[in-house]
């Protein structure tokens, strides 16, 4: 009987989800939602709930889980955005490649293409001028080597004659003259080696610097006009098709597209234009100069002239080497 009495006072007193009293003991039970079982008639008649009779952290769990799983989210949207922008920018990359490929398999069986006949002929030529340009840098390269060895040989020449001249009384002085003769051509042809030097390294440097520069934004140029000859022709596909809901925003993203490589197409002929330009301009400057110096420099050696040689070093700032320089050049520019 006491017991019964302490399950009954135990019965009457209501715990919320938290733990705490319950102001409020009103509970609503059904008895029909659970099956009815020996004992259980106490409970269901004090108030108190079956679900209520389990202690539970049911707010404070509920916090932790909930920020776990948004935390989860937050991380896995953190990690798919940039997988996604890839996966994008690799989409458009494959889209545009094959968009060009067939422009280009296009044009080799005579599908009509974008030509500026006017800039088009003057990269033709600028292409044809490397060529030649380059051809004359290699035979310069090949006087300087062959210079160099002459040089080599006038210099041994010029000992062996200074030696028998001291061995020959009798000849000394014929000996004597044809040594400094050796030397002394030996000595000039330093002066025009230097000279050789000077015009085949600025001339290089013209042909694979500025000019390679210049072809460098030719052929951006170049496939610049592909990208929007091959969305130009895709405009002129969907345009000659049907017009209807599908078809139509199709066109109209089309179009955008073809208005945005029509913009670049025409950007980037401006810029080879100028490029061409100005190019010509240091062309003519550079070599005008270089050909002088190339002319004159020979000109003095096979006369004989080491003043006017000499002189026209001095006036293009060509200086030479120094004993004991570890310059790879004979050279350099002033």
């Amino acid at each position: 009987m006491t017991e019964e009495s302490q399950r009954s006072s135990a019965a009457e007193i209501s715990v919320t989800s938290n733990g705490d009293l319950d102001r409020n003991p009103e509970v609503v039970f059904q008895r029909d939602s659970y099956p009815s079982v020996p004992g259980s008639q106490n409970f269901s008649e004090s108030g108190v709930s079956t679900a209520e009779s389990i202690p539970e952290s049911g707010p404070y769990t509920g916090a932790k889980q909930a920020q776990a799983n948004s935390g989860a989210m937050v991380l896995a949207d953190d990690l798919k955005s940039p997988a996604m922008e890839k996966l994008d920018l690799v989409r458009k990359w494959s889209i545009n490649t094959y968009k060009c490929t067939r422009q280009m398999l296009l044009r080799e069986v005579g599908a009509p293409a974008t030509v500026d006949v006017e800039l088009e002929a003057q990269i033709e030529i600028l292409r044809d001028n490397k060529r030649k340009y380059q051809h004359v840098i290699r035979l310069a390269q090949t006087l300087a080597a062959q210079l160099s060895q002459m040089m080599q040989t006038q210099k041994q020449l010029g000992d062996a004659f200074t030696d028998l001249s001291l061995k020959s009384p009798e000849l000394h002085d014929e000996f004597g003259y044809n040594a400094d003769t050796q030397k002394l051509l030996a000595k000039n042809g330093e002066t025009l080696l230097g000279a050789i030097n000077f015009f085949i390294s600025s001339v290089n440097t013209l042909v694979d610097k500025t000019i390679e520069d210049t072809m460098l934004n030719i052929k951006q140029y170049e496939f610049a006009r592909i990208e929007y000859d091959a969305y130009r022709t895709d405009l002129e596909e969907l345009n000659l098709g049907p017009r209807d809901a599908n078809t139509l925003p199709k066109i109209e993203q089309s179009q955008q597209l073809f208005q945005i490589h029509r913009e670049k197409y025409e950007r980037m002929r401006n810029d080879v234009s100028v490029k061409l330009k100005f190019l010509e301009e240091n062309k003519v400057k550079v070599l005008h100069n270089q050909l002088i110096l190339f002319h004159n420099a020979i000109a003095a050696y096979y006369a004989g002239n080491q003043q006017q040689l000499e002189q026209t070093l001095k006036q293009f700032h060509v200086k030479m080497k120094m004993p004991g320089e570890d310059s790879p050049s004979w050279l350099e520019e002033y």
